[in-house]
């Protein structure tokens, strides 16, 4: 993971070191007594990642004096689960590529793939079971939280205004609850008071928000940056910019809400829905809301002990937001 600029030396040393431990540890939690499934399991984990939902664990467990091994088995239970979560993803999305390689379920195909989410699944609760009933019971309780976001994220209403509310329903379950749960645990193992693991928990949960809306911003404005713009038009996903245009009323946006409402493989209806969409007021209004859910996560931080390690999650707070990748 990047950590955020202008950290402390001394802390980010600290972060990097611990996260070595989590990737020897992964590492490990593939292994198995058989050869392909030890491949299979360790197919998406090798491929790298920005291990964001570890690095939080490790950042948010140095707001007090934690134990470092605990901190890196919560840290890989985040992990774990995040990876587990990809397998089904890609069995769902019907996937080609993660993280660069060829997807699981193409490589594998769907049966194992499904199989290997649940294998990374039981890995994460033995990790899990070792920390303790509260640990236990947040892990289950995130574990639900997922399921629910990937089930009702193919059952989006037809209303647009109830599509919208959804969507970020669907968001918050699927991306917000596990980094809720990784800035959580970290405070768990810190031994910080209940009002400021809440507040942990609601910080991660804006975060997860942001870095999810300010996904749906980048595959409309990316090739900016170098990178291709367009995949999710050309999935038929509905992102919060879209879903944004799709509640106007005005007579100008039925180009653009015609080519929304369906999956556009022609490159140059692509080409002309991203030239509509980056010139609508909706990829202002959808930058405020990303705005207004950074400012309402860092509010968040201030019930926290004050110093460097929660001005560090103000900046990584900041750098999900502006992030370009």
């Amino acid at each position: 993971m990047n950590l955020p600029p202008g950290l402390p030396k001394a802390l980010a040393l600290q972060v990097q070191g611990q996260l070595k431990r989590v990737e020897k540890g992964l590492a490990e939690a593939t292994r198995s007594d058989v050869p392909y499934i030890q491949e299979a399991a360790g197919h998406i984990i090798s491929a790298g990642g920005k291990r964001f939902r570890p690095a939080l664990v490790i950042l948010t467990s140095l707001l007090g004096k934690p134990d470092e091994k605990l901190a890196v088995d919560a840290a890989l239970v985040v992990e774990l689960t995040h990876v587990a979560s990809l397998y089904h993803d890609d069995v769902m999305d019907e996937a080609t590529t993660r993280r660069g390689v060829e997807s699981s379920n193409l490589k594998y195909g769907n049966s194992v793939a499904i199989l290997v989410g649940d294998y990374l699944f039981a890995r994460a609760s033995t990790f899990v079971g070792t920390l303790g009933a509260d640990y236990i019971d947040l892990q289950a309780r995130t574990f639900m939280r997922l399921v629910t976001g990937q089930i009702m994220e193919g059952r989006m209403p037809a209303e647009p205004g109830a599509a919208l509310q959804h969507y970020l329903k669907v968001v918050a379950d699927k991306t917000g609850s596990l980094i809720a749960t990784s800035a959580r645990f970290g405070g768990m193992v810190a031994g910080l008071p209940g009002t400021q693991l809440d507040a942990l928990s609601a910080f991660g949960e804006e975060i997860g928000m942001v870095f999810q809306l300010s996904d749906d911003i980048m595959d409309i404005e990316s090739d900016r940056s170098g990178k291709a713009a367009g995949t999710d038009l050309r999935e038929g996903v509905l992102t919060l910019p879209t879903l944004l245009v799709l509640e106007s009323q005005n007579p100008a946006d039925d180009e653009l809400k015609s080519l929304l409402r369906r999956p556009l493989e022609d490159e140059a209806e692509v080409a002309r829905a991203l030239e509509l969409l980056r010139a609508h007021p909706a990829m202002d209004k959808a930058k405020a809301e990303v705005s207004r859910r950074l400012l309402k996560a860092k509010g968040h931080l201030q019930v926290l002990p004050s110093g460097k390690v929660r001005d560090a999650l103000g900046q990584l707070a900041d750098g999900v937001a502006n992030r370009q990748a």
